[in-house]
Formats: C-alpha cells, sequence, structure tokens
C-alpha cells in the first residue's frame, strides 16, 4: 500500500484508538512532513550510512547478564573486549549484544558494580548466545576494573543522567529509620526538596509535575505519603533507580525536568528468600522465589504503618474514662508490590507485575448527652457525631514481553495501566429524641472526588549491528482519562425533602490521546568522539485540539587523556499540567491536561560539561553547567484554589507564564570499596515572568535555592558494623512577604480576598481595617536550612537451626542529629498591648515567626533476611 504525504487519509472504523490513530496521521504528515522528513532524513544517515564502511566477516555474542546467586538481570553490566577496543553496555532488561571482527581468539571482561570481574575467552568465533553470571563481591575489595568498564562516565555521550546502586539508597539515613528513595534522590545535585522533611522533587528549575516517575514503565502520580514525608516506594522490592535531568534521549518524552526510572525486582529464579523489616511507625515483608526453577519467580513485597493501631486502644480507654466525646482518630498507609516474571523461551520472556498503595487518615468524633429538664416523665437525648476520611493512592500494573527476533535485535513489548485517586468525604449528623422517640436528624454530607487514569502500549526497539552504533526506536500510545474534581452535598433534616447538590464544572471527565515515535543512534565516531543523535515526535489530542511535536535531540562526546568533554542540547513537550495549593506535596493537587486555552509546556536545555575518572580510587567525577527557558507554565489566580467555587472551570482560575532556569553542578561519586558515597553541590537561578501576576515582572520561583551542597558517605569499619552519614545544606527559599500596613476608618466596599484585613474593636464600635502591601512576589529568603542524619548498623550473619544462614541488622539512627530548627513555613504574629484594660489605642506589634517541625528524631529499627 502507498500513502501520499499531501493527501487525508480515512479510516472507516468507529474506534477511539483507530480515530486517534487516523487524527495523529493526518495532522503529522499532512502538515509537519517536512520538518518530519528532515530530521527523520538526518537520523537515518547517521543510523545507516556509516555502516558500510564496516562490512567484514563478523560474529556475535549476546545474552543475558545476571546475579548468579538470584538470577537478577544486572541493568547496565557492561561486555568489553579490550584488544579491539569494543563494547556494550546491558539494556535496562539485562540483554546485550556485541557483534565483532572474526579473529583467532578474542577475549571479553563483563563487569557490574558490586560485583567480581569475569574473563571469558572464545576461540569458536560464531554467533553464540553466552548468559553471563557475575558473582557479588564484598564490599571490602576495591578492585573492581574501571578503566575497562565501556559505559563509566567519561565513555558515555549521556548528561545529566546518575545511577545510584540501590544497596547505596539503602545505607542513606531517613527519618523514622525509613529507607526512602525519593529523599536519597533528593541528595543528588540538581534535585531539590520542597518543604523540610518532605519528598517532593525539584530538578533543574523545574515544578513536581515536570518530572515522569515511572515503576516499571508505568507512571506514578503521587510518590508521596504522610503529607510528603515518606515515598511510595519500598526499597526491598527495587532493583534499579536512574536519573535524567538533562541530555535526554529521544525514548523518553512527556515531561520537561525529569525521568525517574524505577526497576523492580524480577524475583529469585534460584531460591526461596524472605526479607523483612520493623521500625517505629511500619514493618514491611518480601517474599521472593522459583516457581519453576530457573524458568519461573514470584516475588510479593508489602509495607504498612501501624500506628493507628497501635494507639486506638489508648484512644478508646481515654474515652471511656471520660466524659467528653468518643470517637477514633487515625492515619495509616500502605504499599503492596507483586511481580511474576517466566522465561518462555531463551528467545521470549514475560513479566507482570502490579504495585498499588493507600493513604488513609479518618476521625469519628461522638459527643452524647442525656437529660431531664426538669419534665416529670421527659428524657431529652441528643448526639453529634463527625466524620472525616481523606483517602488518596496509586495502582499501576504493567505487562512486558521481551523478545529476540535476532541475536542483533531486541524488542520490548508493554502494556501498562495508572490510576491515581483523591477523595475527601465529610459528615456530620444531630439527632434528638424524647424518650426513646426521636424527633429530630439533621445530617449533612460533602464529598470531593479528583484523579487521573492512563492506559498506554509501547514497543521499543534495541538494534546493535555493530559495536559502533547502538540504535534505538519505538512507539508509543497513551490514552488519559483526566478527573479535575468534582464536590457533592447531600443534605437531609427532618420534615423536608433530601436534596443532593452536585458543585462541578462542566466538564468532570475529560478525555485525551497521546502518540508518539522516536529513533536514536549512540554511534561512536571514533576512539575519542561519540554522538548521540535522536528524534522524538508526538501528538496529543483533547477534544477538537491536536498538538503535534517534533524533539530533536543531540549529545556530544569529546576524549582527551583522562577527561571527557561533553555537550547537549534537547528539546521537549508536556502536554499535562499540575495545580498544586502547597509545596507539602499534598494529595489536593490537580493534574490537568493541555487544552485549547491552556498551551502545553514545552522548554530546551543546552548543557556543556566535563567528566573524569579517578581509576585508582574507582571515583567518578563532573561538572555540568545548563539553560533551560520554559513556556506555558501555571500557577493559581490570587485567592483561588481547588475547592473555591468547584462550578468554575479550572481554565479561570489560572494564570500562564514562563520560566527561566540555569546553573552549574558538581558530583563526585564512589560506587565500590569500604567507603563509599558521594559529595554533590549545586548553584542555581530559577525564575518565573506571570503577566498578571508581580505586576509582569520577573520573580524567583519558591524553591529557588542559590546553593545546595550534600555529602553522603558510608564506611564499612568490619563485617559486624558500618556507619553512615549525610550532611545537607541549602540557602533559603525564596518567600512573599508582607512589607507594609496602611489603617483605615471604614470597611471597604467589595473588599478583594487577600488585600484587607482587619477586626472589630468593642470599645470603639467600628472596623479598623488594614491593607497590607505584600511587595515583589517571592521577594523574600527564608534561613538557611542545614541538617546530618546519621545511622549505625549492626550486623549478625550466623546460622540457625530453623532458617539456615540468616542476616541480622540492628540499625540505630538520627535524623537532624544537632536539632537545628530548618524553616518550615512562617508567618505573621501580631500582639495588640492596652495601656489601661482595654481603653485607648493598643500597641499593636508585629513581627515574622519561623515554624519548624522536625527537631531531632531518634529511631531504631530492625531487619532480616532469609
Amino acid at each position: 500500500m502507498v500513502v501520499l504525504a499531501n493527501e487525508w487519509v480515512y479510516f472507516p472504523v468507529e474506534s477511539r484508538l483507530v480515530e486517534s490513530l487516523a487524527f495523529f496521521y493526518n495532522h503529522i504528515i499532512y502538515n509537519e512532513m517536512k520538518n518530519l522528513s528532515f530530521w527523520m532524513g538526518m537520523v537515518l544517515c547517521l543510523c545507516v550510512l556509516p555502516m558500510g564502511a564496516h562490512a567484514q566477516s563478523r560474529f556475535t555474542i549476546s545474552g543475558y547478564v545476571e546475579d548468579a546467586e538470584s538470577g537478577e538481570k544486572l541493568i547496565g553490566a557492561t561486555i568489553y573486549a579490550p584488544e579491539l577496543k569494543a563494547g556494550t553496555v546491558a539494556n535496562k532488561y539485562g540483554f546485550y549484544s556485541l557483534t565483532l571482527p572474526a579473529a583467532d581468539t578474542i577475549k571479553i571482561v563483563a563487569s557490574f558494580v558490586g560485583y567480581k570481574v569475569q574473563i571469558l575467552h572464545i576461540s569458536n568465533l560464531k554467533d553464540v548466545v553466552i548468559n553471563i553470571r557475575l558473582t557479588p563481591e564484598p564490599a571490602s575489595n576495591e578492585t573492581e576494573i574501571v578503566g575497562e568498564r565501556v559505559e563509566n562516565i567519561i565513555q558515555s555521550t549521556r548528561m545529566g543522567t546518575i545511577d545510584v546502586p540501590i544497596e547505596q539508597i539503602r545505607k542513606v539515613p531517613a527519618i523514622l529509620g525509613e529507607r526512602d528513595l525519593l529523599k536519597a534522590i533528593q541528595l543528588l545535585p540538581g534535585v531539590k526538596g520542597g518543604t523540610e522533611g518532605s519528598s517532593g522533587l525539584y530538578v533543574r528549575g523545574g515544578g513536581p509535575d515536570q518530572n515522569l516517575i515511572l515503576l516499571d514503565g508505568a507512571p506514578v502520580y503521587n510518590a508521596s505519603h504522610l503529607f510528603g514525608f515518606f515515598s511510595v516506594f519500598n526499597t526491598d522490592a527495587i532493583q534499579h533507580v536512574e536519573l535524567t535531568k538533562g541530555g535526554f534521549p529521544a525514548r523518553y518524552g512527556g515531561r520537561l525536568s525529569s525521568v525517574l526510572d524505577i526497576s523492580m525486582k524480577e524475583g529469585n529464579l534460584r531460591e526461596w528468600q524472605t526479607d523483612g523489616g520493623v521500625g517505629i511507625i511500619s514493618s514491611r515483608l518480601t517474599v521472593q522465589g522459583p516457581l519453576i526453577k530457573d524458568k519461573m519467580s514470584v516475588l510479593v513485597s508489602g509495607r504498612r504503618t501501624y500506628v493507628d493501631v497501635l494507639a486506638r486502644p489508648i484512644i478508646r480507654s481515654l474515652n471511656a474514662s471520660g466524659d467528653g466525646p468518643g470517637g477514633d482518630v487515625g492515619y495509616y498507609f500502605y504499599d503492596l508490590n507483586a511481580k511474576l516474571n517466566y522465561i518462555i523461551s531463551p528467545k521470549d520472556r514475560i513479566y507482570l507485575s502490579t504495585y498499588s498503595g493507600k493513604d488513609h487518615a479518618y476521625t469519628n468524633i461522638v459527643q452524647s448527652d442525656e437529660f431531664d429538664n426538669h419534665v416529670p416523665n421527659l428524657r431529652i437525648s441528643t448526639s453529634e457525631s463527625t466524620k472525616g476520611d481523606l483517602k488518596w493512592g496509586n495502582q499501576t500494573t504493567t505487562f512486558r514481553w521481551n523478545h529476540l527476533f535476532s541475536k542483533q535485535l531486541f524488542a520490548n513489548t508493554m502494556m501498562t495501566y495508572s490510576d491515581y485517586t483523591f477523595n475527601i468525604d465529610l459528615g456530620y449528623e444531630y439527632q434528638r429524641s424524647e424518650n426513646d422517640k426521636l424527633i429530630q436528624r439533621d445530617y449533612q454530607r460533602a464529598r470531593y472526588l479528583s484523579g487521573i487514569t492512563d492506559k498506554s502500549a509501547r514497543i521499543d526497539f534495541d538494534y546493535l549491528p555493530i559495536p559502533a552504533h547502538a540504535i534505538k526506536f519505538g512507539a508509543l500510545g497513551i490514552w488519559h482519562e483526566y478527573r479535575p474534581g468534582a464536590a457533592s452535598l447531600r443534605t437531609e433534616e427532618t420534615g423536608a425533602t433530601p436534596r443532593d447538590t452536585t458543585l462541578a464544572p462542566k466538564t468532570i471527565l475529560t478525555k485525551a490521546t497521546e502518540l508518539a515515535a522516536y529513533i536514536e543512534d549512540d554511534w561512536a565516531i571514533s576512539e575519542k568522539m561519540k554522538l548521540n543523535v535522536g528524534l522524538h515526535t508526538s501528538g496529543f489530542r483533547v477534544g477538537k485540539t491536536f498538538y503535534p511535536s517534533l524533539q530533536p535531540r543531540f549529545a556530544f562526546r569529546y576524549l582527551s587523556g583522562v577527561y571527557a568533554f561533553k555537550a547537549s542540547f534537547v528539546t521537549m513537550r508536556q502536554y499535562i499540567h499540575l495545580l498544586a495549593n502547597s509545596g507539602v506535596g499534598l494529595p489536593t493537587d490537580l493534574w490537568l491536561p493541555a487544552t485549547e486555552r491552556v498551551k502545553p509546556q514545552s522548554a530546551w536545555q543546552a548543557a556543556l560539561g566535563i567528566s573524569r575518572v579517578f581509576s585508582e580510587a574507582g571515583m567518578e567525577a563532573s561538572i555540568e553547567g545548563y539553560y533551560k527557558p520554559m513556556k506555558n507554565l501555571i500557577e493559581y489566580k490570587v485567592g483561588a484554589n481547588f475547592l473555591n467555587d468547584p462550578t468554575t472551570d479550572w481554565q479561570d482560575k489560572v494564570e500562564i507564564g514562563n520560566g527561566e532556569a540555569y546553573g552549574l553542578e558538581f558530583f563526585l561519586q564512589k560506587k565500590v570499596g569500604r567507603t563509599s558515597g558521594w559529595v554533590g553541590y549545586t548553584l542555581s537561578w530559577s525564575n518565573r515572568t506571570f503577566p498578571n501576576l508581580n505586576n509582569g515582572l520577573t520573580f524567583p520561583y519558591r524553591y529557588d535555592r542559590r546553593h545546595d551542597i550534600s555529602v553522603v558517605l558510608s564506611h564499612k569499619f568490619s563485617e559486624k558494623i558500618d556507619f553512615a552519614f549525610n550532611w545537607v545544606y541549602g540557602s533559603g527559599n525564596a518567600v512573599t512577604l508582607a512589607q507594609a500596613r496602611f489603617r483605615g476608618m471604614d470597611q471597604l466596599p467589595g473588599d478583594p480576598i487577600g488585600l484587607t484585613q482587619g477586626g472589630f474593636n468593642d470599645q470603639l464600635q467600628d472596623w479598623r481595617v488594614v491593607l497590607i502591601d505584600y511587595g515583589s512576589r517571592n521577594g523574600y529568603r527564608t534561613t538557611a536550612m542545614h541538617r546530618l542524619d546519621a545511622a549505625l548498623n549492626i550486623h549478625r550473619n550466623k546460622p540457625t537451626p530453623f532458617f539456615g544462614r540468616r542476616i541480622r541488622t540492628w540499625t540505630f539512627g538520627a535524623y537532624n542529629a544537632y536539632n537545628h530548627k530548618n524553616p518550615f513555613y512562617i508567618y505573621l504574629s501580631t500582639q495588640y498591648k492596652y495601656s489601661d484594660e482595654f481603653l485607648g489605642e493598643p500597641k499593636v506589634t508585629t513581627q515574622y515567626r519561623q515554624v519548624s517541625i522536625v527537631p531531632v528524631i531518634p529511631s531504631i529499627s530492625y531487619t532480616f533476611k532469609i
């Protein structure tokens, strides 16, 4: 079939999928063909033309790299032929393919951080499948052959990408002893946290909505528990973590600032294993093992807090002993991960993984009274009950199929489901009875519901024809359902008809379709020069509006001795917005699509850097500078919020503007040996410009912090004892504070929200109105924050009669060890002092006060592995 680029194509099938594909095809091909042809032509020329020079007798080594003990795939392991100076890297599914010229005998070196190097000598030079099993190496061994690792920091073209070993993340001290992946990521250069103790991510001047967080390929929209204090990721179920904050390869799209790609463990293929832990606020348990040895495995991991369970008997005991109101108040969260891994054949593997997590804060207060009112034979009783439920949570499911078309062509087909829901349910009931007969009943209930659901399908190909080229290409489709929020009210009164009222915008449910395709090539031009070039094209349809996009990506590396000089330029487009009420990471944040009125966010980012590997010390160092302008950012208008007039369309509650971020990052990392960790420093600026905010003048972003320093170190003294600490420093966040007040005598008519404050004076019998001048937006800074966290681990590794060898660890830690009062928020305190019993004019004293909510927090936890 021939398709003409200058003609429309019509599809008769009335399905959403086909309709979306047709719409995407017609707009991209018809309107964007010239640009698409140009960029695709450039990429294909760079990918294909250089291969002709390499036509000669060759053979291919391919297979998987895995942990010798568990069968877990080792993502990023390197396969290297030192005599030929050629190599490759295992992809995110553990597969590698290395095509080499014919020779008598070839030496192959396989390595991965934290594992013993394996050397293979291959003499039968023909296409062969070799599944490499690497053995874990003790932390005390410093002999990793760093010089022979292909994809170390100076060999890779990628910039702004950090791979942190999960074992290193587990050692980072955390609040209440809860291992926290996101808090460890916050300690990396270019990444800022929100308020003290929260797990929000603000990467290179972007907002939290500009981070694409993937769990086994499925997006996670709210990654926080307990209003931001903990993340939803249970590190016992995590195998690999990679953060990309710049120099995005073409395979990534949909966000402006970062991609946090998290892979779950696949399950032990060789033996059953149990891991668990008990902490101050939660416990966790992970069970994994083979259903069919070396062929099929399963993993189940769970975590739950139990403060509500422990507090419930105490609360009920207090209720029983007193005359006041009774009831329950509580909060808990849980996480559940599960994964099934099945090797169908040497060419086919399937995986099914799922995650479910929920937070639930609840209250149920009941007040009952009974009295006789001094009237004979009349007994009156009343009761009041107040109930409140706040629930939010994520659910994700991923089905993945890996298939080998040939020894050089690997395919991953994936379908995902992701759902985030936020629900408020408040109720009040009053009852009055006379002699046990109900006389009056008043009932009120208010509910609010919002969320987002994604369903996606994608296919990705890895094609490795020769060592000089690593080509990736693929396509995906995402079907979004946005629920911006709807409030419902129900009122029941004695003798009246019940009333139900729905307060919601005209569009309660919005559906949108996002389609994308990409191609990229990592091309080793010579031993010194390497180029990654690619194109990401996408389209977004919502209602009758369609947004096409072409996003070229470019990264370059040049070696000079022990140094690597790098440069990158990428363009990004984001079709989703987040309306946030605060920086605490509250579940009230609303996810919303780009529309005809609110355009998609867009940005480009340019970066320059230099890297070096210190082979003898096993350390990597890098310095990167970046510049990133952003367009079509949104903020709430002054006085607007998610519950303020729910009938108003959210598009009428927002302002649209632009942003700009630039800075310099330094990173020194050591991944192996008795002492490991990193040191990071960030010097950065992040600004915003909105025509209707701050009089149209540019102002600092709320999390614009000039300086950020992090020191994260762990040291193993012996097989029984190790110690870890991290110290962080951040200059003050930007805040908006009142700088002047003007007092009048009369209340202003039609006073806008937030412009005046006042109060009624009983002596003068009139209103004193105060007008407040807030000055420039975010024109002030909080005090600097700094904190030291520490943890001591004591291990015991002895055989037991029933469980064989068991590893047990006691951890003693302290968060904010020297009890520094870091700012959480600032408020204006006003005090009135009267000279004589409230007569005359009071003396008014106002000053700003800082609230700090996280003091030194000691912790103790116990973990085990059987």
